[in-house]
């Protein structure tokens, strides 16, 4: 056989691909990492290209925030966090955010805050500092004041730090809507299944993880997972979002409606209602038209034409209109820990009692008609007797506790952030993406009406923390909306 003509091959010029190369990447066949050339002795990971390494950078600072609304989904020992002395891992996941904030805007060598926002942010350790330093009993005053700044200044200011745009709130929000459908069916589940917590003699008061002595936990989580996703559902994504998001957000709305009613939680269900309410009159004229009356038709046709709702929810809801007229027991321990809380304030009306100090000048102020404490069982835990240590009211806590010192700055510093919030939603421009917006003052308008019949106490006090944060970058961000 002849052979064909040999054909001269010329070497490759400088910087051409080699034989069998794909241009800007390396050979056929080679184990290099996609994106981090230099090292050919590397295993290949499948399917991690490099976008998907930069979103996982991008997203890195977000962890510490991530891992403490997560860690909220595991079970934690009896007793109240912010009295016993207790640490949860959410809290350790807090530090590590307030630590990962601070190294951060050290590295950076920026301002890390505009002098409006450290003054907001930061005006309540005032009133923390005066109180915890008037205070009879300097190591409840220390511990108090390092609560207090944990939960309303470090970690609300932690987190304006390192959100850097919407698509950073999203994912935090997100993970807040993932914790409350799990807390929420853990909950329905003990509700369905008569393993909760105990109701008028039975064991179907749905409270999560969190037990018998913080039943506020798990309606707290989802009140934030329901209001987050009305927020989302209201109004039309950002445009490059993915479509699935709003219908998403009004799937997990409705989903998050049913643990929120067996929770059994008077003042859960008024505070959402009202934000609730509200976010819909924000969200535009026509959108609350059609939305009102939708909500109209559901509750018609779910409640009145299926009867759906059982005894004891519709019961728990007519008691909210007997409160004053024929209260029940534990209405008339709270109307009478309203009335210790400000004796206490009267005697010391500047500074207070003392960060703390509330559960040891309880029984000094309160009347007769106050119970020695409260009963809980069910949902794994034998019956226990729960002291009252706080007048379930934290502008009450905080005037007893801190005097109008700390009651105005304190309080002061949520009216600023939600008039500076409700001020950008209104300029905000309606086809950019107003989700995150809503969202924020929702959740500070729900935790501002909470505050009337609830306080800080127990591990889902960290989560406020963390939506105070939520609602602070939102209100106290540039006005380019943080897309970036």
């Amino acid at each position: 056989m002849t052979p064909g003509p040999v054909r001269h091959v010329p070497p490759p010029a400088a910087g051409a691909a080699a034989p069998g190369a794909r241009a800007g990447g390396p050979p056929r066949g080679s184990t290099a990492l996609p994106g981090l050339p230099g090292l050919p002795g590397l295993p290949g990971l499948p399917g991690l290209s490099t976008p998907a390494l930069r979103r996982l950078r991008h997203f890195a600072p977000l962890l510490p925030a991530l891992a403490t609304v997560l860690l909220l989904a595991a079970p934690v020992g009896t007793g109240d966090v912010s009295t016993s002395g207790k640490v949860t891992p959410a809290d350790a996941a807090s530090a590590v955010l307030v630590a990962t904030a601070v190294v951060r805007a050290l590295r950076d060598r920026a301002r890390p805050l505009t002098p409006a926002a450290a003054a907001v942010l930061g005006a309540p350790a005032v009133g923390f500092a005066a109180a915890a330093a008037t205070s009879l009993d300097p190591g409840a005053g220390l511990a108090g004041f390092l609560r207090y700044v944990q939960v309303f200044v470090a970690v609300p200011a932690a987190v304006v730090l390192l959100l850097r745009d919407r698509r950073d709130f999203g994912v935090v929000a997100g993970a807040i809507v993932l914790l409350a459908l799990l807390q929420g069916a853990i909950g329905t589940w003990q509700y369905a299944t008569g393993s909760g917590a105990s109701y008028m003699g039975e064991d179907v008061r749905a409270v999560g993880t969190f037990g018998p002595s913080d039943v506020m936990g798990m309606a707290t989580v989802v009140a934030y997972g329901l209001v987050v996703a009305v927020g989302y559902a209201l109004v039309p994504p950002r445009p490059g979002a993915p479509r699935w998001l709003r219908p998403a957000a009004m799937c997990c709305a409705a989903l998050l409606v049913v643990p929120l009613a067996v929770s059994f939680s008077r003042g859960t269900w008024i505070a959402t209602a009202a934000a609730c309410l509200v976010m819909i009159l924000l969200a535009g004229r026509r959108q609350a038209v059609r939305v009102l009356a939708a909500l109209t038709a559901v509750a018609v046709v779910v409640v009145g034409g299926l009867g759906v709702g059982s005894h004891m929810i519709s019961e728990r809801a007519a008691s909210i209109t007997r409160v004053a007229d024929a209260p029940d027991p534990s209405v008339t321990d709270r109307y009478t820990l309203w009335a210790a809380a400000l004796g206490m304030w009267r005697e010391h009306p500047a500074t207070g009692v003392g960060l703390k100090r509330f559960p040891a000048e309880r029984d000094g102020h309160a009347g007769l008609a106050l119970s020695s404490a409260s009963d809980t069982a069910g949902a794994g835990q034998a019956f226990a007797r729960e002291p009252l240590l706080s007048p379930h009211n934290m502008y009450l806590l905080a005037l007893s506790e801190q005097g109008l010192l700390g009651c105005t700055l304190l309080a002061g510093g949520w009216a600023a952030l939600l008039a500076l919030g409700l001020r950008r939603l209104r300029t905000f421009p309606r086809r950019s993406g107003r989700a995150p917006g809503l969202a924020a003052v929702g959740l500070l308008l729900w935790q501002c009406t909470d505050f009337l019949y609830a306080d800080i106490g127990g591990p889902s006090t960290v989560l406020t923390a963390l939506l105070l944060g939520l609602a602070a970058w939102w209100a106290l961000h540039p006005e380019d909306g943080g897309a970036r």
